[in-house]
């Protein structure tokens, strides 16, 4: 299917009298794939804002690390308390793990469909694939909500509508990826690309502050404003979003200058060649240099991330912080900080890992950090407001910067490794075993999370910090590659620009 030029780009330059410049496309990409990609983490936060209100139920009997630090006056507390009738079936005995099973709906659906998503991209326009599932997200996510309006209280209905969102869900990133990569180069590929991946946290952030401020008109408002707002940035989409450089036919900026021409020759996504090259196989790609371990680290990586997407608020609303209870909604924008982190860390581990230039090197660490970031947490979140703030933004920094780097900068790298002898064909495939593996993981972490927390919140942090430690120590044979790969080119400087991708990639299988 040929991509066209969108309708919106047509009229714009109708009225203008002149075609739209390189720039000029570069800059709507950006600001549409970001816009995009929010919206998608705006719906899918909603319903972890919406949690306390379905299941209201205050835990006081939480086990905490160590116990006498968090003996409370249940008679000063329970005034603080605001509970609800909730919403059946989520607010019974086991409504916990209902909202749990609903999150694993889900993210199951999403990471399996991740893995046909880029195979589907290389055959229809990514414009009209990313149009349409934003379209989908935003019409199953307003059905979800559409469940109180209805009133609805079958527990499949709900389950049906999280599975629908998530299979539309998974056709975002690989499309946004491969928007982006067809009009960017690899300089500074980790920055850029950690700024940009910003979108994720300010989703989070944004749907976070939306559906808690919907939660006093209904809750069917927090499900019912995002799903809207995703269907109208979808449109948009469709009207304006240019997929490449060659679906507009225009050339690039004169006034560029040669070493950027020369980077634009290597874009991250690279448009394959028309009967020249052979798709790389699903195996095939799990056997490149750097793929298993850094899939296999997102798993747990992602495991950590959602588990705090999805339970972040709940948690916040069920803990007493300075000896009371927070509100659903106070407690949905206090979560918002986690993301504020998320931003800076992402950001961070992509300069870092620029200037390092050593992707596993800077995933390691951050993930190790993060370990202790949330056995402080646990501990120290409670005792005030300020301490949570604090703890909150460095734990979201240290657990989203691996996450953001191994997504966007490493999937980019390794899809462009040089064992495969330019075959551009491979990348949409590795970002899509890279992700998915990683969605699996986010869809287990949620799951967990629900059937742990109902006995206690300190298991729950035990299982996160395990998994940090996991996903570092699945890196070490490419840390240690790294390492020694730095010291050999400081012997022999000449060594050192014998490749341009990281040394984490260039390791033998």
């Amino acid at each position: 299917m040929l991509n066209k030029k969108p309708l919106g780009l047509q009229l714009f330059e109708c009225v203008r009298g002149s075609p739209i410049s390189f720039r000029s496309c570069q800059a709507l990409v950006l600001v549409l794939t970001f816009l995009s990609y929010a919206s998608y983490h705006a719906t899918r936060k909603t319903t972890s804002i919406v949690k306390s209100v379905l299941d209201p139920k205050k835990n006081l009997g939480l086990l905490h690390w160590p116990s006498h630090l968090y003996l409370q006056n249940l008679k000063g507390t329970e005034n603080n308390m605001t509970l609800s009738s909730g919403w059946a079936p989520f607010n019974a005995e086991d409504g916990t793990a209902l909202l749990g099973e609903i999150d694993l709906a889900f993210l199951g659906v999403y990471a399996i469909g991740m893995f046909f998503a880029g195979h589907l991209g290389d055959r229809v326009d990514l414009r009209i694939l990313l149009t349409i599932g934003m379209i989908g997200t935003g019409l199953f996510t307003a059905a979800f909500g559409a469940g109180y309006w209805f009133d609805i209280h079958n527990f499949y209905y709900f389950l049906g509508m999280q599975m629908m969102a998530g299979l539309f869900q998974s056709s975002g990133w690989p499309s946004v990826v491969a928007v982006v990569g067809n009009w960017f180069g690899k300089s500074k590929r980790g920055l850029i690309m950690g700024i940009w991946n910003a979108h994720t946290s300010v989703g989070n952030i944004s749907g976070s502050l939306i559906a808690a401020a919907m939660l006093k008109y209904g809750w069917c408002w927090s499900f019912a404003v995002p799903g809207i707002m995703i269907a109208l940035v979808g449109l948009t989409v469709f009207l304006l979003l240019p997929v490449g450089p060659d679906v507009i036919g225009i050339q690039e900026d004169l006034h560029l200058k040669d070493s950027e021409k020369a980077d634009m020759d290597t874009p991250l996504l690279e448009r394959r060649s028309e009967g020249k090259e052979k798709a790389v196989g699903f195996i095939e790609a799990w056997r490149i240099p750097g793929v298993a371990p850094f899939a296999l680290c997102l798993f747990f990586c992602k495991l950590v991330a959602y588990t705090f997407l999805y339970w972040l608020p709940f948690y916040i609303s069920h803990t007493a912080i300075g000896g009371r209870y927070l509100s659903d909604s106070s407690a949905g924008v206090l979560s918002t900080l986690f993301d504020v982190g998320g931003v800076v860390g992402g950001i961070l581990a992509g300069h870092i890992s620029d200037h390092l230039d050593a992707r596993a090197l800077t995933a390691a660490s951050f993930t190790f950090c993060a370990i202790p970031a949330l056995f402080f947490y646990r501990i120290y979140g409670s005792i005030s407001l300020t301490w949570n703030i604090a703890l909150m933004f460095v734990t979201g920094m240290l657990v989203n910067g691996p996450y953001a780097l191994i997504t966007t900068a490493v999937s980019a790298d390794l899809g462009t490794h040089s064992s495969l002898n330019g075959n551009s064909r491979a990348l949409a495939t590795v970002t899509a075993i890279i992700d998915g593996t990683g969605s699996i993981g986010a869809a287990v972490g949620p799951l967990l999370t629900g059937y742990i927390s109902s006995r206690s919140w300190s298991a729950v942090f035990t299982m996160l910090m395990a998994s940090a430690l996991v996903a570092g120590l699945l890196l070490t044979r490419l840390v240690v590659a790294e390492v020694a790969a730095k010291m050999e080119a400081r012997r022999t400087p000449d060594h050192a620009a014998a490749s341009d991708l990281p040394v984490s990639s260039m390791g033998e299988p």
